[in-house]
């Protein structure tokens, strides 16, 4: 989305907790940037009253921080706001409790398979999952996640969206134009 398309902005609802929702968490290195973005794009592609609570976390984070700068500006290119995030670690009670973890590049799936291989088998790159879920309805989400078997393949270099981290302006738009189009995506399959 070019800066001459500009949307009046939308806050991208708080996450709900809903117990009886299923869980999607973004993934990213320090929870600032590309996971954030994901995250928030999805709440607010779902509105007030989604099927799943979406969250965010990094795999090395400084916690309770809110986004960069630069994340914040991305977003509202997009139209979207999100005061309410804070950085936060991905831990063993967010892995149990998620039936999908969506990562942004090969590092991190290591990462979970090393640190969390309890869940490994729910969580795959924003690539992979938007182009190989089989589309389906919020009930049977875990089962369609299985089928992928993503504990198990190979991860390959495709899969990353570029961490646009300590780069300038346009690194962080870009990286938001590549997450919302996969997002979107991502929510056609997902319910």
């Amino acid at each position: 989305m070019g800066d001459d398309q500009l949307q009046p902005f939308r806050e991208a609802p708080r996450p709900p907790h809903d117990p009886g929702r299923p869980i999607v968490t973004f993934l990213c290195t320090g929870n600032a940037a590309r996971s954030v973005m994901g995250a928030a794009m999805m709440r607010a592609h779902y509105g007030e009253d989604p099927p799943v609570s979406v969250l965010s976390g990094g795999t090395h984070v400084l916690g309770g921080q809110p986004m960069s700068v630069r994340t914040r500006t991305a977003l509202e290119r997009h139209g979207l706001r999100d005061p309410w995030h804070r950085s936060h670690q991905l831990s063993a009670t967010d892995v149990e409790r998620s039936v999908l973890i969506v990562a942004m590049e090969p590092d991190h799936l290591r990462w979970m398979r090393r640190v969390h291989p309890e869940g490994a088998a729910k969580t795959g790159s924003l690539k992979r999952v938007a182009s190989d879920l089989k589309p389906g309805s919020v009930d049977d989400l875990a089962l369609r996640v299985a089928e992928l078997d993503l504990g198990e393949i190979e991860l390959e270099a495709w899969e990353e969206v570029v961490d646009p981290g300590a780069g300038l302006q346009d690194d962080y738009n870009a990286a938001a134009d590549e997450v919302a189009a996969l997002v979107a995506q991502l929510t056609r399959r997902l319910v």
